[in-house]
């Protein structure tokens, strides 16, 4: 990569004293370890797109949107590996998809302003900060593979910039 300046900025910093470690997350072999300021995110979704569902490998991705500020790398910053869909290119060109560079372990996805992370990853404390996490709607349902009748709004693009689906 010739441009290293993601580096610097957040979410890629350590955490330092004013940064406040509420709950851990870490990849599958623990090379990568980073801190949430907050025991909640901004919000909670389930998407169902054609690029989550082949890049994660699974029915849907479960998301929850922080800030970048919010997120803080303890360990394994500089083993991270970049992944542009659009461009299908490893630079760090954002929006893009971040993983440990060893075990491969998808960490989050970046985007211009926030961070996507995968609740997945994070050691919870107790079950109120499971409960923060609790999906709020489904985005791109007409795409699923599978019917989750949750009674969740299910949107059919993004969430309220797209029509809502019935539950089946």
């Amino acid at each position: 990569m010739s441009d290293q300046i993601w580096k610097t900025k957040p979410p890629y910093q350590k955490p330092d004293e004013a940064f406040s470690k509420v709950l851990q997350g870490s990849c599958h072999c623990g090379q990568v370890k980073y801190w949430l300021s907050k025991d909640g995110p901004l919000a909670s979704k389930y998407c169902h797109c054609g690029d989550c569902k082949v890049i994660h490998g699974a029915p849907f991705q479960w998301a929850a949107i922080f800030q970048k500020s919010d997120m803080a790398f303890e360990s394994g910053a500089e083993n991270l590996r970049f992944y542009n869909s659009s461009s299908k290119s490893l630079e760090h060109e954002l929006p893009c998809k971040v993983s440990c560079s060893q075990c491969g372990t998808l960490i989050m996805d970046e985007g211009r302003n926030m961070v996507l992370l995968f609740p997945t990853l994070l050691k919870f404390q107790n079950e109120t900060q499971k409960r923060n996490f609790e999906v709020q709607c489904h985005i791109f349902y007409p795409q699923r593979v599978v019917d989750l009748p949750d009674g969740k709004p299910k949107w059919t693009g993004l969430d309220g910039k797209s029509e809502l689906v019935p539950e089946t």
